[in-house]
């Protein structure tokens, strides 16, 4: 199915339901917890590296000289090298963290259905998919730098569309990058009301998992990724339901 029929098909479709999107979002978590949790914990896993890329150059400086470590200010070369190692553990951390959850979107699909397994976490580092995960990572980066250029104006209105892109990654592999993304834009533009108010509403629900000891934001982070496995049910339709 191309961008066109896809396009046709948001425009065809009616709007998103705020109460519909929300009940069902509830009810399908109870089902994908689990699957949650462990796409946190091999989130956490998974970028854990990257993180630890950044203090290279200090690790590295501070074996040579480890004098170093005791003045309040770094070299210039740490702080250089570190500048230029920063956007490149952010889109590592970008991509990885939007592929793990384009995975748990198939995995809600799944789980609708009925299927039984646990479904494939790592789906999206197989065959050469990451690739294409790269590619709207790094429009999701620009994107991200000009709402912020424009004092968070513009961030808050691009939260919505970029909320969508690990839903068509998930469910319309044969699309380019860039079709991605514009069919982002048409989903979020025609409901951006309703999907910014879900994904206010649910991340502050599973915000709560805080209170139990902390440790339960484990348990309930996820929760705010169902509701774009929804919105792209009804905003655009699987065609196996049709």
């Amino acid at each position: 199915m191309g961008l066109e029929i896809i396009l046709r098909k948001i425009a065809d479709r009616p709007p998103l339901n705020f109460g519909t999107i929300f009940s069902e979002t509830i009810e399908l978590f109870k089902k994908v917890w689990l699957q949650g949790f462990v796409i946190l914990l091999l989130g956490f896993a998974t970028i854990l590296p990257f993180y630890v890329m950044i203090y290279i150059p200090m690790i590295a400086m501070g074996v040579t000289d480890p004098d170093m470590l005791r003045n309040e200010d770094p070299p210039i070369m740490v702080v250089i090298s570190m500048s230029i190692i920063m956007p490149i553990v952010y889109m590592g951390v970008l991509t990885f963290i939007m592929a793990l959850n384009a995975a748990f979107l198939r995995i809600c699909r799944q789980k609708d259905q009925g299927r039984t397994g646990d479904g494939d976490y790592f789906y999206f580092f197989k065959q050469g998919r990451l690739g294409k995960v790269l590619v709207v990572s790094l429009v999701m980066l620009g994107l991200s730098l000009v709402g912020v250029m424009t004092c968070g104006i513009g961030l808050l209105y691009f939260v919505v569309p970029m909320s969508l892109f690990p839903a068509f990654l998930a469910f319309k592999e044969e699309l380019s990058a860039i079709e991605v993304v514009k069919a982002g834009f048409a989903l979020g533009n025609k409901n951006w009301l309703v999907i910014f108010g879900l994904i206010i509403i649910v991340s502050l629900i599973a915000e709560l998992g805080i209170l139990l000891c902390c440790v339960g934001i484990l348990f309930t982070a996820m929760l705010s990724k169902v509701p774009m496995y929804f919105m792209y049910k009804y905003g655009v339709g699987f065609e196996d339901d049709e």
